[in-house]
């Protein structure tokens, strides 16, 4: 894994934070695992961060203004481009199969070959100025909240909503500019100017030739879906004319996370629930793959969860809290360089709390006396659904916990539980053993009281064969000791190893 740029002042720090957010969750969708996403995220990082650098250095130095994305999406970019050339030297079997397939079609060339025929969107973010298209993308492709746009952007937050509207019509305009400006046949051209009158009006109804046009040509179509600003359907224009494959199911990542309040965008999200954001990743087991139709994309982006916030009642509490016990410190492992701190320091966390290691740690499990289980309340319970009867507790059952990614003030974890028995349905339960708190969570729902922490089963992961692993993934804040008493259904689970 390469090491990862150094921060040149604490603005970039903070920027590096929430741009690692939106790459290493694209990179996850990109790849067939966990371990392989964290470093295509961390190769692509290193790479657009440096080709940011190397071109705001070349546009200062000739006292000029180079047309450029903005971090996010620039790095977004640099992801797929680095999975291209993952591909290409041998290295396509840790990379999602659909993206494979995707990467050897003529649609992936677009987004690489003449300007002139790069996808809408993308060529008209990168003819507008860079505030201005990071204004856009933060609020249509992030999905962000106006006011946290506003202070990550330094706008005044009365007038965010006023210049954002601005924004969209001078985007709208460059859409209509290059669609013009493309190699357009005849027909095309011809309806070009009835395209144009027909998305500038919402509620417009779209004429009979114009809509059979459209279902057969690509670039109209895509023109459709640049130029009609309104009703919904920019944030999908945006991601899958910038980062090609992927963009829905993407987008369903970010609507999500910022719905949570946990997006590393999210400062204020941060500052008041105490938690350190950073960065995403999720583990591949059961995960279904991105088709290349863009129904089946956005049925995958549905299936994408991120954990509910909710709060557990108290007698659910009281059954899913386990005592305190001794557990032996756990070896994190660090990059070989720090990677960028969150914005928000989250209270307690301990800046050096954890040494660097050659290798991720698994948790060792010591024997301990198994504590009943209550059934899980808030977010866990209406994942479950209602009147649903609880498995049976499993015994067993064999538990690795892998501390994938670990920095000064946050680390990245995966749990993979083998269950000897098929299931129906699943409920982990662990200990922390310090003030570790879970940030973000995939493929499961999960709730935290104190250092106890339950994970029910997504929709997708619930039935599990005889023998067979599944897995969740998620990231934390704080620090202390391995966590222990690991249960699934309420049953004692050995660790692995």
């Amino acid at each position: 894994m390469p090491d990862l740029p150094i921060p040149q002042d604490a603005a970039e720090a903070a920027e590096f934070t929430e741009v690692w957010d939106a790459v290493l969750s694209y990179a996850d969708l990109c790849t067939s695992g966990s371990a392989a996403g964290a470093e295509l995220a961390a190769e692509a990082f290193t790479r657009g961060i440096g080709e940011a650098r190397a071109a705001e250095a070349t546009a200062g130095g000739a006292g000029r203004r180079t047309p450029r994305l903005p971090r996010i999406p620039l790095l977004l970019t640099a992801v797929r481009t680095t999975a291209a050339e993952w591909e290409a030297r041998g290295l396509g079997h840790r990379l999602d199969p659909d993206l494979r397939l995707w990467l050897h079609a003529e649609k992936a060339a677009r987004y690489t070959g003449p300007p002139l025929r790069r996808p809408l969107a993308l060529r008209a973010l990168r003819d507008m100025q860079e505030p201005d298209a990071a204004l856009l993308w933060l609020a249509e492709a992030e999905s962000l909240p106006l006011p946290h746009v506003a202070r990550r952007l330094g706008l005044d937050p009365s007038a965010t909503a006023r210049e954002l509207d601005q924004v969209r019509a001078l985007f709208r305009d460059r859409c209509h500019r290059n669609h013009l400006d493309a190699p357009l046949d005849a027909e095309c051209r011809a309806y070009a100017g009835l395209l144009d009158v027909v998305t500038r009006t919402p509620g417009t109804d779209t004429p009979g030739d114009l809509s059979r046009h459209l279902a057969v040509c690509v670039e109209c179509a895509e023109a459709a879906a640049c130029l009609r600003v309104s009703g919904g359907g920019l944030p999908a224009a945006l991601t899958g004319g910038v980062i090609g494959w992927g963009g829905l199911a993407y987008l369903e990542r970010r609507r999500r996370a910022a719905e949570a309040g946990l997006s590393g965008g999210r400062v204020d999200a941060a500052a008041d629930t105490g938690l350190a954001v950073g960065t995403v990743t999720r583990p591949r087991i059961g995960r279904t793959g991105i088709l290349a139709g863009a129904v089946l994309v956005s049925a995958l982006a549905l299936t994408v969860s991120l954990m509910q916030s909710g709060t557990s009642d108290e007698s659910a509490v009281a059954r899913d809290t386990a005592a305190e016990r001794p557990a032996a410190e756990p070896s994190f492992s660090l990059p070989p360089t720090t990677r960028p701190s969150p914005g928000e320091d989250v209270p307690g966390a301990s800046s050096t709390s954890r040494p660097a290691t050659g290798s991720a740690t698994r948790a060792t499990q010591g024997d301990r006396d198994p504590e009943p289980q209550g059934e899980p309340s808030g977010t866990a319970r209406s994942a479950r659904g209602a009147g649903e009867r609880p498995e049976a507790p499993a015994t067993g059952c064999e538990v690795a916990y892998e501390i994938v990614n670990a920095w000064p003030d946050g680390f990245q974890a995966t749990v993979t539980v083998t269950s000897p028995t098929a299931l129906t349905d699943w409920r982990v339960g662990w200990t922390f053993g310090g003030d570790q708190r879970v940030t973000q969570v995939w493929d499961a729902a999960l709730t935290q009281s104190g250092p106890r922490v339950t994970a029910t089963a997504a929709d997708y992961n619930k039935n599990v064969a005889a023998g067979g692993t599944f897995a969740l993934g998620f990231l934390g804040a704080g620090s202390g000791a391995a966590p222990h008493d690991f249960t699934l259904n309420g049953g004692r689970c050995r660790a692995a190893g």
